[in-house]
């Protein structure tokens, strides 16, 4: 492991310099100390938590007084997380055996629920998956599927490096998509894991020097009941990273809120007519910003935006004037490897607006408007505000 993190860290020297900087510190300290092992990592103080319910209980009870019960244990754990964050013990929080049911047991059951019939993303398709429905994700059933995990070294710098689980299916359908081949693929994917073999997965990445777990995709959304029984198999001290799109339903958000140390959302447009023309999605900006809003208020964020070509008026400067509005504590990453890809490519007349790399002055004109909103930076490419 010792000899993978210097290998892992000469090839990024930015992922050791980015820590000189007390205000990176300072909005990533939850994170930075889970990453250096000072704290638990959420999910572990999650499964600590008995609820007052019994075994029988979760299965019998209805969805809606489940949810009354996972409201309730939400306060408990925010008291709690409070108590950890200030603790000069914060370990003691932590049990290796608890009588079951726990707050992760609770999420498990309801996370089950809200996938057959599906209402994981906003889209709500109530594809029955428990039956071999696909959802308008593509992906069926409730085991995980996964394309690909390895060591990623082309993250943000306080991320590398971060052990990516890129999950097949995406509830978008970007027509410039670069994963394409997983976001989009038609029928059964090849790797169904369960939770226990996700769980290793997971497992092999932390013990091999990766600093966090990265949940990415496709989108990781459709996955969540095959992510949260995972933590039940799971008891490494690496940080869990969620890294998405944002389309969840309010109530998939509630469930993964507290058990994620790091947010890394995307926020790829500022209104919702572009994300309809070119991610086929509706109703997103507010979809998007709320669960966004709802991250940054639970926990340590660094926010994406990809500047698209011929979209820095529309797109760009509502995203930095939202965020410099209503998540004033986060990190930003203001993105220019924005490349045509997947329809783009294929069908070049009809994508022709961006057919192309986004030019230098229209990626200085998004720095500009990042500094017309008060953003500061940035420090190894993140912006931060004030």
């Amino acid at each position: 492991m010792g000899e993978y993190l210097r290998y892992a860290e000469f090839m990024r020297p930015d992922s050791l310099r980015v820590w000189r900087s007390d205000k990176i510190k300072e909005r990533l300290s939850w994170y930075y100390s889970v990453m250096r092992g000072l704290r638990p990592p959420k999910y572990l103080i999650v499964k600590s938590m008995a609820l007052s319910l019994r075994s029988d209980e979760l299965t019998t009870l209805s969805t809606e007084e489940l949810l009354r019960e996972h409201v309730r244990m939400q306060t408990v754990f925010k008291e709690l997380w409070g108590e950890v964050r200030e603790s000069s013990n914060p370990w003691k929080y932590v049990r290796n055996v608890v009588e079951a049911p726990t707050f992760l047991d609770l999420k498990i059951e309801l996370a089950n629920r809200l996938a057959s019939p599906c209402r994981l993303c906003e889209w709500k398709c109530n594809a029955l998956r428990s039956e071999g429905r696909m959802g308008y994700c593509r992906v069926v059933g409730l085991n995980a599927y996964v394309d690909t995990f390895f060591h990623h070294m082309g993250e943000e710098a306080p991320l590398v490096p971060s052990g990516t689980i890129f999950y097949v299916g995406c509830n978008f359908r970007c027509v410039y998509c670069q994963n394409w081949s997983i976001s989009q693929r038609e029928g059964l994917p090849s790797e169904e894991k369960s939770p226990e073999e996700l769980a290793d997965v997971q497992k092999w990445l932390a013990l091999n020097g990766a600093r966090n777990i990265n949940h990415v995709g496709g989108d990781p959304t459709p996955n969540i009941p095959a992510i949260l029984k995972s933590l039940k198999f799971l008891n490494v001290k690496t940080p869990q990273l969620w890294n998405s799109n944002m389309y969840l339903s309010k109530e998939a958000m509630e469930l993964i809120m507290d058990v994620i140390d790091i947010w890394l959302p995307d926020l790829k447009y500022g209104n919702d007519s572009c994300a309809l023309k070119y991610s086929i999605v509706k109703n997103y900006f507010e979809v998007a910003s709320r669960n966004i809003k709802i991250a940054h208020d639970s926990g340590d964020i660094i926010i994406r935006h990809l500047v698209l070509p011929n979209h820095v008026e529309c797109c760009t400067r509502n995203v930095l004037k939202w965020i410099s509005e209503n998540t004033r504590r986060a990190l930003t990453n203001i993105m220019d490897q924005y490349r045509p890809e997947y329809l783009v490519v294929r069908q070049p007349d009809k994508w022709s607006e961006i057919r192309r790399r986004v030019s230098v002055e229209e990626l200085k004109k998004a720095f500009e408007l990042a500094r017309e909103y008060g953003f500061e930076g940035p420090v190894e490419d993140l912006w931060y505000l004030e």
